[in-house]
C-alpha cells in the first residue's frame, strides 16, 4: 500500500497545537509541544484514540524519528530532575546536620559560660570582688561620697563574715548535742512505751521495739531510695541549672548562632550594656574598662514595662549627652534598632539614664481608644492620648498648655489632633473650635459639636480665620478681667462649672503653616497666634498648632516656643524636630528624626506631658471613614451629656453674664444681730450656692473686700470681728443716693458681675 493509517498517540494534543502555531508553518508539520513532557501519556493516549491522520510512509517514519527522541528527551530530563533533587536533598540534609551541630554545640558552651559564671560569683563572694570593684571606680572617678559608702558596705560585709565564721563552733556544738540527744533520747523513750505497754497489759515488751525497729528500717530503706533518685536527677539538675546560669548571664559567640535563630536575641544587663558602651570607643570609657574597673550601675538593669531600664555613672569626662548623640552606634552594640534606644541625661551631667526597649515593642501599637465603649473626660485632668513604649497609658494635658504637633504628610499629625479633639469633645463643659484652611475630610465629623467650624483655602475662609482668631483675641482679655474680679491666678474647675465664662475654650489650627504663610491674612494671622498662645493659657484658652512644616519661615518663633506640648512625629532635619521638641533637643538625643516614615506612622516623640524631658508615644487612632466611623458616636455622647446638663453647646458668644449684688446680699441673711465675720460666708453660700466667688470666700477677704470695695470697716471687737447689719444698710441707702445724685460708681462698685 502506497499509504499507511498511522495512529498518533499524542494526536489530540498536536492538533490543538497545530491550531495555534504560526501560519508560516508548513501543512503535514507536526509541532512538538513546548510544554509538558509526561512519559505516562503515551499509555493514556493508547488507551483511548479519538481521531487519527493518514500519513506518508518518510512521514510516519520522521514521526517515530521524533517519538524515539522526545523518549530520549523524557528519559534524560527525569534523570537531572532526580539527580538535582537528591543533590538538593544531600545539601539540605547537610545544612540541617550542620545546624543541629552547632545548636548542640552552643548549648554546650552555654552550659559551660554558666558553670564559668558560678565561679566567679563564688570568687567575688569569697575575696569582696564586688565591693573592691565599686571602691576601684568611685576612687577613678573621684567620688568621695561613693567612695565613703562603698568602703563602709566592705567593712560592714567583712564583719558580718567575721562574725559568722565565729559562730560556726557554736552551731557545731550545738549541731552534735542534738544528735547526742537523739541518739539517747528516742530509745529512752521507745524503752519507756514498751514498759508502759507491758503494764498496762495492751501490748507486748517486745512488740513495741519490733515496730521501732520496723520503723527504723523502712525509713532507711526510704531514704535509700530518695538517694538513689536523687544521685541519678542531680548530674541532669546541674547541667540544667548550669545552662540556666549560662543564658541569664552570658550569651554564645556568634560563630555558634545558625541563620535558623532568626529570633535571637543578646540579654539586655549590666554586661551587654557595658559592652555597648565600650565599643563606642570613647577613649575615657576605653581605659577605665582597660584598667579593670567596672561601670557603676547606679540603678540595675531591670525589666520596666515593655523594656529594660538602668542607670550608669558614666567615668570622668564623659556625659550622658555625649552618649546620647551617637544613639544609633550604642543601638548596634545592643542588638536593637536606633528607635528602641533611649539615653538620657540623669540627675547629674555624667549620669546616663538608658531604657532599651524589647524587640519588635513598637510593632505592638497603642491598642484601642479606652473611650469608645463609653464615659467622659474632664479636661483639666487630660485626655487620653496612647501609650509609651513601657506600655504605660499616657494622657495629653490640656489647662494652662498649648500643643503644636507637627510632621512629615501622612505620619498622624492630624490623628493626634483628632485624638485630642475627641476627648476634649468628651467634658462637657469644653467649647471647641476648628479651622482647616484647606478641603479634608479629617474633622467634618466635629462640627456638630464645634461653637464654630471653618474648612476652605479660599480667601473667605481665610478671612473667616483671621476674624475668629480676633474673637479668641478678645476673649483672652475678656477673661483675664474676670479672673481678676474672682482674684484667680488660672481658670479653675469650679470656675469652669459655674457658667461664667471661663469654661475651657480648645481652638485647633489645622496646616497652620497654610494660614501663615497666606499673601492677605497670613501676617495677622501669625501676630494673632502669637498673642494668644502667650496670654491664654491661663485664662482656660487652649491652642493647637498643627503643621507640616514647622521651620523659621513658616511659624514663628514664638508659637512654638510657648507651646509647652510638642508632638513630633517622623520629620526630616534637626530644625523641625527642635521646633517641635524645644531648642537642643537634638543635641540631646530627643530625636524624631530617627522615626521612619511609613514603618513608624502613627508613633512620635512627645515632650511636656510627663515629666521626662521626652516620651517615645503610640497615638491612639480614631478613624472618620465612612463605614467604620469612630468619631461619630463620642459626639453623640458628647452631645447627650450636654443636655442632660440643661445646656447647649459651650460658646462664648452665648454665655449670659450673671451679677449679684453682694449689700444685698447681705442685707438678706444677716437679719437684725451682728454675726461674727467668719460665719457670714457659709450664710452667702447657702443664700447663693450657684454664685462661684461665694464657693471661696473667707471671713478675712470679706472683710477685707466690704473695707476695700464700700467703706465698711469691721471691728475687732474680742478678735470676733462682728458685722453688724445696720451699717451695711447704711452703704445701701449711701449708694442709692449718689445713684439718685448721677453718681453711680457706687452701684459699679457694688455690683459683683462675670
Amino acid at each position: 500500500m502506497d499509504n499507511v493509517h498511522k495512529l498518533h498517540p499524542d494526536h489530540d494534543q498536536d492538533r490543538d497545537a497545530t491550531e495555534d502555531r504560526p501560519q508560516d508553518v508548513a501543512p503535514g508539520i507536526v509541532s512538538e509541544p513546548s510544554e509538558r513532557v509526561d512519559a505516562t501519556d503515551t499509555t493514556a493516549a493508547d488507551a483511548e484514540v479519538v481521531e487519527g491522520e493518514i500519513l506518508t510512509e518518510e512521514e510516519s517514519a520522521e514521526l517515530d524519528r521524533r517519538l524515539a527522541s522526545r523518549g530520549a528527551l523524557v528519559r534524560r530530563a527525569v534523570t537531572t530532575t532526580q539527580v538535582v533533587a537528591r543533590a538538593s536533598k544531600t545539601v539540605a540534609t547537610h545544612d540541617r546536620t550542620k545546624t543541629a551541630g552547632k545548636v548542640l554545640l552552643r548549648e554546650g558552651f552555654t552550659v559551660v559560660q554558666g558553670v564559668e559564671s558560678w565561679a566567679k560569683r563564688a570568687w567575688d563572694a569569697s575575696t569582696m570582688g564586688v565591693y573592691r570593684r565599686q571602691i576601684k571606680a568611685a576612687e577613678a572617678v573621684g567620688d568621695r561620697e561613693e567612695l565613703k559608702q562603698w568602703t563602709d558596705r566592705k567593712e560592714a560585709a567583712t564583719d558580718r563574715r567575721h562574725k559568722r565564721l565565729m559562730d560556726l563552733p557554736k552551731l557545731a556544738w550545738g549541731v552534735l548535742k542534738v544528735t547526742v540527744a537523739m541518739t539517747i533520747g528516742v530509745p529512752f523513750l521507745v524503752l519507756l512505751i514498751a514498759i508502759l505497754t507491758k503494764a498496762t497489759g495492751h501490748g507486748s515488751f517486745t512488740s513495741v521495739w519490733l515496730g521501732f525497729f520496723a520503723l527504723i528500717g523502712f525509713l532507711i530503706a526510704a531514704g535509700a531510695v530518695i538517694w538513689s533518685g536523687v544521685s541519678i536527677a542531680a548530674p541532669f539538675l546541674v547541667v540544667l541549672a548550669a545552662w540556666r546560669e549560662g543564658k541569664r548571664r552570658a550569651e554564645p559567640p556568634a560563630w555558634l548562632v545558625t541563620t535558623a535563630d532568626a529570633e535571637w536575641d543578646a540579654a539586655i544587663d549590666e554586661t551587654t550594656i557595658a559592652k555597648a558602651l565600650e565599643a563606642l570607643r570613647i577613649p575615657a570609657i576605653t581605659q577605665y574598662l582597660k584598667a579593670g574597673l567596672k561601670l557603676q550601675f547606679i540603678t540595675p538593669a531591670r525589666v520596666d514595662g515593655r523594656g529594660t531600664h538602668a542607670i550608669v555613672r558614666l567615668p570622668a569626662g564623659v556625659t550622658a549627652e555625649k552618649i546620647a548623640r551617637r544613639r544609633g552606634d550604642l543601638a548596634t552594640g545592643l542588638h536593637r534598632a536606633a528607635k528602641e534606644v533611649w539615653p538620657t541625661t540623669g540627675s547629674e551631667a555624667g549620669i546616663l539614664d538608658l531604657w532599651i526597649a524589647d524587640k519588635g515593642a513598637l510593632a505592638e501599637g497603642a491598642g484601642e481608644y479606652p473611650l469608645l465603649a463609653g464615659g467622659l473626660v474632664d479636661v483639666f485632668k487630660g485626655v487620653p492620648a496612647g501609650k509609651t513604649l513601657r506600655g504605660d497609658a499616657l494622657l495629653a494635658l490640656i489647662m494652662e498648655r498649648n500643643t503644636m504637633t507637627g510632621g512629615m504628610p501622612g505620619q498622624g499629625k492630624s490623628s493626634a489632633a483628632r485624638a485630642i479633639m475627641a476627648g476634649c469633645a468628651l467634658d462637657p463643659t469644653a467649647e471647641l473650635r476648628i479651622w482647616v484652611p484647606d478641603t479634608n475630610f479629617d474633622f467634618e465629623v466635629f462640627k456638630p459639636r464645634c461653637a464654630n467650624y471653618i474648612m476652605g483655602a479660599d480667601d473667605d475662609s481665610m478671612k473667616a480665620i483671621r476674624d475668629q482668631l480676633v474673637n479668641v483675641h478678645e476673649e483672652v482679655q475678656r477673661r483675664g478681667e474676670l479672673l481678676i474680679r474672682y482674684e484667680q491666678p488660672a481658670v479653675t474647675r469650679e470656675l469652669a462649672n459655674a457658667g461664667v465664662g471661663l469654661h475651657p475654650l480648645i481652638c485647633l489650627l489645622e496646616e497652620a503653616h497654610v494660614a501663615i504663610t497666606d499673601d492677605t491674612y497670613g501676617k495677622e494671622i501669625s501676630k494673632l497666634l502669637v498673642e494668644i498662645v502667650k496670654l491664654g493659657r491661663k485664662r482656660g484658652i487652649h491652642m493647637i498648632v498643627s503643621t507640616q512644616a514647622p521651620t523659621r519661615d513658616s511659624m514663628p518663633r514664638d508659637v512654638t516656643r510657648n507651646c509647652s506640648n510638642g508632638i513630633a512625629f517622623a520629620v526630616g532635619d534637626h530644625v523641625a524636630n527642635d521646633a517641635l521638641l524645644g531648642q537642643g533637643a537634638y543635641a540631646a538625643g530627643h530625636r524624631a528624626t530617627e522615626l521612619i516614615p511609613g514603618t513608624d506612622k502613627g508613633t512620635a516623640v512627645v515632650k511636656g506631658f510627663t515629666g521626662e524631658r521626652s516620651e517615645i508615644l503610640q497615638w491612639y487612632y480614631l478613624d472618620v471613614a465612612k463605614g467604620n466611623d469612630q468619631v461619630t458616636p463620642l459626639i453623640k455622647r458628647s452631645l447627650e451629656a450636654i443636655a442632660k446638663l440643661g445646656r447647649t453647646i459651650p460658646d462664648s458668644k452665648s454665655v449670659q453674664i450673671e451679677a449679684r449684688d453682694l449689700l444685698s446680699d447681705l442685707d438678706e441673711v444677716l437679719g437684725d444681730d451682728p454675726r461674727p465675720i467668719a460665719d457670714v460666708p457659709a450664710l452667702l453660700k447657702r443664700h447663693a450656692p450657684s454664685w462661684t466667688p461665694y464657693q471661696s470666700l473667707t471671713g478675712k477677704a470679706l472683710r477685707e473686700l466690704l473695707d476695700r470695695e464700700h467703706g465698711i470697716k469691721v471691728p475687732s471687737t474680742g478678735n470676733r470681728y462682728p458685722l453688724d447689719p445696720a451699717t451695711v444698710r447704711d452703704a445701701i441707702v449711701r449708694r442709692e443716693q449718689a445713684t439718685a445724685d448721677g453718681d453711680d460708681s457706687g452701684d459699679d462698685a457694688g455690683t459683683l458681675a462675670s
